[in-house]
């Protein structure tokens, strides 16, 4: 799994020009989900995004998580995080998972995400055309692959 993680001060998300779901501060967290992702990939970045230290302390320093701020979380699916680029200017997706596979790692992510961080948690559609609007605050934007725990 492959994730980019957004502290916002808000994010919106849209289907179809219907607005679908909202945050106030907290994290947006594009989830990408490849063949070769387990219960245990959901398990351990679930627990590191959680725990992740991004939102300031009373001293400036970012030294809380985003339950500890009592914020908000926004997970939207995005296999084009798993694009290879090594041929070509045309992006390959054949490491992302297909739907059968990824959808049930997807709500499966979305539920231990809650559970494990206590704070309230929206979702997208899997697979349905979104936009999503958001002020990055910071800018802080982190990558994270359960693959290559770095």
């Amino acid at each position: 799994m492959r994730v980019v993680i957004q502290k916002v001060e808000k994010a919106e998300l849209s289907i179809d020009g219907s607005h679908h779901a909202s945050i106030g501060p907290g994290l947006l967290v594009l989830l990408g989900i490849e063949d070769a992702d387990t219960e245990e990939d959901i398990a351990w970045l679930t627990g590191k995004i959680t725990r992740l230290r991004v939102f300031d302390d009373n001293n400036g320093v970012m030294n809380r998580s985003v339950h500890d701020v009592g914020g908000e979380l926004m997970v939207v699916s995005q296999f084009t995080l798993h694009a290879s680029t090594k041929k070509g200017n045309r992006p390959s997706y054949i490491r992302a998972a297909k739907p059968d596979h990824a959808i049930p790692l997807y709500e499966a992510f979305i539920k231990q995400l809650g559970t494990e961080s206590g704070c309230r948690v929206v979702s997208g559609v899997f697979g349905a055309y979104m936009q999503v609007m958001l002020v990055n605050d910071g800018p802080v934007t982190i990558i994270i692959d359960s693959k290559n725990k770095e």
